[in-house]
């Protein structure tokens, strides 16, 4: 079965590959740093940006702690990252990757429903 993904804003049509990073440019233009997608296996991924660095998170079902995308040797931390329910957090940089290796790895995963092969990431289990 080939996995499709949503965005957790209430539509219902989902988001391909090829679409998704338009969307999430777009999101991040209207200032919505946030953005959650559900997919059909019941897997989460999430994407949380400060425009700079982004946080990506991929969660196997409701409560699992996840993985998330890193940048190991990153020094320092960054502000600004903006929750939907209107929290302001700042994560470690190790933390987070630049926004342009977020797009890419949300793509990725999108398509393939996989971390990419040279992309780092860690456990949070």
């Amino acid at each position: 079965m080939i996995e499709s993904w949503l965005i957790n804003d209430g539509g219902t049509v989902p988001v391909s590959s090829e679409v998704v990073l338009e969307t999430l440019r777009a999101r991040v233009d209207r200032s919505q740093l946030e953005t959650w997608l559900s997919s059909s296996s019941g897997r989460s991924l999430g994407f949380v940006t400060n425009t700079e660095r982004a946080m990506v998170m991929l969660l196997e079902a409701k409560g699992d702690p996840g993985e998330h995308a890193v940048e190991p040797g990153a020094v320092g931390s960054s502000k600004g990252f903006v929750l939907s329910n209107g929290q302001h957090d700042e994560y470690p940089d190790e933390d987070t990757v630049p926004i342009g290796e977020a797009f890419r790895i949300v793509e990725h995963i999108v398509s393939t429903g996989s971390w990419p092969a040279d992309a780092r990431w860690v456990a949070d289990r």
